[in-house]
């Protein structure tokens, strides 16, 4: 029993963090209506820059600017502390009036894929300043020595420490929010916008603040919890920030104990998981501690039956427009022309960068018909590609299934989890879907792409694919000493053709007018006959598919599946390029693999810039930014509104020259 208390204290360190994190959710959507996902993104910078403060250095976020300003010793504590937190807030000031603010009456997609860009750009700045570093270590802050509690129970107290501080400050907020003004204005502008500004109280204020205080309490508690952790890229952007989004939900991102208790007793379980690990050989070893916050989303979506408070906020957005599948021989030949002749003529990197370009416009498809179509938010799809890539090796390694039943079948089974994961949609969407899909990929990659039975042969470079073949034609990257294949990126092309048709077609079908109802009003579909969870079944479903097809196409081209291919970086990635490019057609698809990292574009601006490519995924979430601000059709929209624009000013200067005529 000892032993369990033992884990179930040691805990109380994760707990603590998770606790915080949830905490400083609620203020900033209090303060704005907007969940942050990348709240565990900024706390991580603060902590990076608290730790090169104590090297003697500080650390700039902005491009342009040196990587760092030497102080040329330690800096201590205090100034470390204090200029981090400073940068905290000034960082959360910036975010929330430069993206947030002009989104925050946006739908929840636009918010949702702002915060996938932040993400995406705070990841690349911390790479570009610590490009050789994959984890740092931070000099103890809290007390570390062991503290007793029985005679066989010790355990460390700096977890015990950051427990209470963040119990402290839970305390601190949750009595301004109850008996300070400003604490009662927030709450008021959370419950009704409209009847704050018309009781004079500034929403932008209010939000601003907000942000600034959420901001600086993450910093507080990741700096604390920094030494006792491997401070790296993903530790509080991933790692915590899912228990975290799963202790908001449970306090309806209203109530600070609930969400603070809850947070402590996420981190506290996940410990004891731990030990059980250990002591049972039935308890399984893989995948329980990051399933645990998905399972507290799913229950609590299942108990409440609730979306996140509503805000009576002044305005709104319209989703982006989908254009109709115009499926035409020119439509269709021109790409295939332009394809065939740079893989013929171009050289082996420019066809690497076609094939790149292919696969992600495959990946873009599947979040054409979920997102575009459907208006159901996920960010698993990564999740659900690395299903048909493992299933794929499986089925063709271990089982000798041939191409092409191999990827079809893997494909299927993608599309099984697909199914799983959208489950949640039958009574939630919009951001509270993205959380649970973020938290449903997340605990898919820990799950299975870490088990055993699965990655068997990582020891040799991952589990082994065979290259496609029909008959004798074999259609792999690489065969004997031949590499970069023309065949392999026309078998690429082909596989492209045929999903874009599919999708075009779905469009054009009554299945993509229920899709586009569904999308529209629910309630209204419902009462016109349409079965709204059949038709969220059928998107997911389809949606899986096309991904995990993506998935078997990653793995043939690299002739093995790694874990790091199918991750959750790698899912906000494909959905940042995905919506820069037009989640709404099969047209903005193919405009997304163009714009992908390591695509055509970002390889042509590669040879023009030379080192362009180390700033490929910081360019693409600051483009992603700005795309959800102001262009939420993405290039492919943009591109066909300039064109309706041209051709109705032709249309009124023909009618204005026969007006003219016939007076």
């Amino acid at each position: 029993m000892n032993d369990y208390l033992f884990y179930l204290l040691l805990g109380s360190a994760a707990g603590a963090i998770i606790a915080g994190f949830a905490m400083g959710l609620v203020i900033s959507y209090q303060g704005s209506g907007i969940v942050n996902f990348a709240y565990g993104a900024i706390a991580m910078w603060s902590a990076f820059v608290y730790a090169e403060l104590r090297n003697g250095a500080y650390l700039f976020p902005i491009p342009g600017l040196p990587d760092r300003y030497h102080f040329g010793s330690d800096v201590g504590f205090t100034w470390a502390f204090i200029l981090a937190l400073l940068t905290a807030a000034l960082t959360g000031l910036v975010i929330y009036v430069l993206i947030f603010r002009p989104l925050r009456n946006a739908p929840a997609l636009a918010r949702v894929v702002a915060s996938v860009g932040l993400i995406i750009v705070m990841i690349g700045l911390k790479d570009r300043r610590f490009p050789d570093q994959l984890a740092m270590r931070v000099d103890p802050i809290l007390p570390r020595e062991v503290v007793t509690i029985t005679e066989t129970l010790r355990v460390p107290r700096d977890g015990l420490w950051l427990l209470g501080i963040v119990l402290l400050m839970t305390v601190v907020v949750w009595a301004a929010s109850k008996y300070l003004k400003f604490g009662l204005a927030t709450r008021a502008a959370a419950e009704n916008e409209k009847g704050a500004i018309l009781l004079g109280h500034s929403p932008d204020f209010l939000a601003a603040s907000g942000w600034v205080i959420s901001s600086v309490v993450g910093a507080v508690v990741a700096i604390l919890a920094a030494p006792l952790v491997q401070l790296n890229g993903s530790i509080f952007t991933f790692g915590f920030l899912i228990p975290a989004l799963g202790a908001a939900l449970i306090g309806k991102f209203r109530n600070f104990w609930p969400t603070v208790l809850t947070g402590v007793a996420i981190g506290m379980v996940q410990s004891t998981f731990t030990k059980m690990q250990l002591d049972f050989s039935w308890w399984p070893q893989y995948g329980m501690r990051e399933g645990l916050p998905f399972m507290v989303i799913i229950v609590t979506m299942i108990v409440s039956g609730e979306r996140l408070p509503e805000r009576g906020a002044v305005g709104g957005w319209k989703l982006p427009y989908v254009p109709p599948a115009n499926v035409t021989w020119f439509s269709v030949g021109a790409p295939l022309l332009i394809a065939s002749a740079g893989i013929i003529f171009l050289g082996p990197l420019w066809r690497a960068a076609i094939m790149s370009s292919m696969i992600a416009a495959v990946l873009a498809l599947s979040f054409v018909v979920l997102i575009g179509f459907g208006g159901q938010t996920s960010l698993a799809q990564m999740a659900f590609a690395g299903i048909g890539g493992f299933a794929l090796s499986k089925l063709a390694t271990n089982y000798g299934i041939p191409f092409p039943i191999a990827p079809i079948l893997a494909a299927l089974g993608a599309m099984v989890f697909g199914v799983l994961v959208g489950l949640p949609a039958l009574r939630v969407r919009g951001t509270n879907l993205a959380i649970v899909t973020l938290a449903g990929g997340v605990t898919i990659a820990e799950f299975v792409f870490k088990h055993p039975w699965v990655i068997g042969g990582m020891d040799t470079g991952g589990p082994k694919i065979p290259n496609p073949s029909l008959g004798d034609w074999n259609l792999g990257l690489v065969y004997g000493n031949k590499i970069s294949r023309p065949v392999f990126a026309f078998f690429l092309l082909a596989v492209l053709t045929v999903l874009c048709l599919m999708v075009a077609n779905i469009r054009r079908s009554g299945s993509g007018r229920v899709m586009l109802a569904v999308r529209s009003n629910e309630r209204a579909a419902a009462a016109v006959g349409i079965n709204n969870t059949r038709v969220k079944m059928m998107m997911f479903a389809l949606s899986a598919f096309i991904a995990g097809m993506g998935g078997s196409l990653i793995a043939y081209r690299f002739g093995a599946v790694s874990d790091l291919s199918y991750g959750t970086i790698a899912s906000l990635t494909a959905l940042s390029f995905a919506y820069l490019g037009g989640i709404t057609s099969v047209s903005g698809a193919v405009a997304a693999g163009v714009t992908a990292a390591s695509g055509v574009a970002f390889y042509s601006m590669n040879q023009v810039f030379g080192s362009f490519g180390r700033w490929e995924a910081l360019i693409g979430g600051v483009l992603l930014i700005f795309t959800a601000i102001t262009n939420p059709e993405g290039i492919a929209g943009g591109i066909r509104m300039q064109v309706a624009a041209k051709r109705q000013q032709k249309e009124l200067a023909k009618q204005a020259q026969l007006v003219s005529v016939s007076a």
